[in-house]
Order: C-alpha cells, then structure tokens, then sequence
C-alpha cells in the first residue's frame, strides 16, 4: 500500500513538475512585464509608477488598479517607429529563415544518407561552432566583413570583385550573421527527422516508377514535414527578437524590435513602454506556436 502510494505521489509530482516551472519561469515574469506595461513612466527608482504596496491594504489594491493605465500601448501605435521596427523584424526573420531552410535542409538530408560510422562525427562538425561563446563568433565576421577583411580579399583574389565592396552595416551582413549563428538550429530538427525516414517508402516508390525527384517531393518532404515546422519555428522565434547580430553587423536601417527594446529600457529608461514592446511581441509570436501544437495533436490523434 505504501509503494503504490508512493508511486502514486512521484507520477504527481513528475506530472507537475513542468507546470510549476512554467509558473515560475514564465507566468510569473510576464505578468511582471504586462503589470509594467500597464504603467507610468516615473523619475524614481524603479521608473514607473503605480507600485504595489500589501500594506495599504484593500485601499491601497484599489488605488493601484485605478492608477494603471493603456497610454504605453497607444504610444506604440501612434508612433510608426514601433511599427516599422516589428516589420523589419518579422521581415528579417522571415527570411533568414527560408534561406536555413534551403541551406540546411541538404546538409540534414547528406547527414541522414551518410554511412552510420560517420554520422556522430558529422552532426558534432555541425555543432561544433556552439562551443565557442556567440558574442566572439559575431565579432569574428566584423573582422572577416570589414573593408580589408578575408572575404573581400577572397572575392579579389578569386576576382569576382575589382574593389573591396563595404559588407558591414547592411542588411547582408545581418542575413549572413545570423544564417551562420542559427544553422544548427535548423539542421538538428530536421536530420532528426530524415534519420528516422524508412527507406523501404522510398524503394516502393522507385519501384512504382517515380523519379528520384518526385519520390523527393511527394514522400521525403512530407515525412519530414515535422522536422521543417520544428526547425523553422527554432529559428523564427529567436530571430525576431534578435539584438546582438543586428546591432553589430546592421545599421540603422535594420534596426530591430531586440535593439528598440533595449533602447527603451537602458537609454531612455522608458520600461512601460519597453514592456508593452515585449508584451506585443510575445502575442505575435504566440500564434505559430499554437498552430504547431494543435497540428501535432492532431497527427498524435491520427497516429
């Protein structure tokens, strides 16, 4: 009796455990940021205002609720700044990641069909930029971008260019930062799911007569249509809110909703504002990640 209700009590606790670090790490933080969103900007410390006093009493809970306030989100949409920035970002992030779905996908696709001894050394080969710390790596392609740097003397000597061309601070500089950073990302899912493909679909469908490239397109894709969406959504959500590589290897033309954010928060000390940033940010995010969840319930339900 005592194992069973033992037994009993870790299923619980191993059921809820997810859930309460989903609270503490998740719900508590945003309903902080959405509680800052909601207020005013305030010359003290912290800079906004309503604070939450418990020893006002039911008053004092009163008066704070009456005190806050939608101004912080009126001003991002009365200001196109803000507009602007969530575009650049969404645009940014749209399409670095087709272009790590078109890059990575044939990498995962010779992973998979590598021989089984060397698949081990190839993946670690993909991850192995992950050992060294990002922020060295970004700095790393300021020096390989810049005017007199490797790629340019590459492009000279290979003479694809007759002049050093300026790569830094453009928006190919931000794309191919942030290709190289997030590839890993892109080529784990999906070899994850290449590798799992049973090739005896693939050897029924030469057998019925389909060319190598349509049993590409009409079972290969399809079956590894989990790993595409898993990729895709590991590297479209991150890149959004993006901070480091557009502030290093962008302009002001590329700024996006990471860098206002910190503008918000650490130059104009602004944290309503900068909160309400992250708050719409996080709704626009938020749909894809339900769209996946409730296709993979689905394909569980099927399945």
């Amino acid at each position: 009796m005592k194992e069973a209700a033992h037994r009993h009590w870790t299923t619980r606790v191993a059921v809820l455990a997810p859930y309460a670090w989903l609270v503490a790490f998740f719900l508590l933080p945003f309903l902080i940021v959405l509680k800052i969103s909601l207020s005013q900007t305030a010359l003290s410390q912290p800079p906004y205002v309503p604070l939450l006093d418990p020893a006002a009493g039911w008053e004092g809970l009163k008066e704070f609720f009456a005190a806050l306030s939608l101004d912080s989100y009126t001003t991002l949409f009365a200001d196109s700044l803000y507009a602007w920035s969530y575009w650049k970002s969404i645009q940014i992030a749209t399409i670095s990641t087709a272009m790590l779905l078109l890059i990575g996908y044939p990498v995962a696709y010779a992973l998979a069909r590598a021989p089984q001894r060397w698949q081990a050394a190839l993946v670690l080969l993909v991850v192995l930029p992950f050992w060294t710390s990002f922020l060295i790596r970004v700095y790393a392609w300021i020096n390989i971008l810049q005017h007199d740097g490797l790629f340019n003397r590459a492009l000279l000597a290979l003479r694809v260019i007759d002049a050093p061309i300026s790569w830094l601070a453009t928006d190919y500089a931000v794309y191919l930062g942030i290709v190289y950073s997030y590839f890993p990302f892109m080529v784990l899912p999906l070899y994850a799911a290449l590798e799992k493909l049973d090739e005896t679909l693939l050897e029924a469908a030469a057998d019925l007569g389909a060319p190598p490239w349509r049993t590409f397109f009409a079972v290969t894709v399809p079956l590894s249509l989990p790993g595409i969406v898993a990729g895709c959504l590991l590297c479209f959500i991150p890149i959004v809110g993006e901070f480091v590589i557009p502030d290093l290897l962008g302009s002001s033309s590329t700024s996006m909703i990471g860098q206002v954010l910190w503008l918000e928060f650490f130059g104009n000390r602004d944290w309503p504002v900068a909160s309400a940033l992250a708050v719409v940010l996080l709704f626009i995010l938020v749909p894809p990640i339900l769209i996946y969840r409730q296709r993979e319930a689905r394909q569980l339900e099927r399945s």
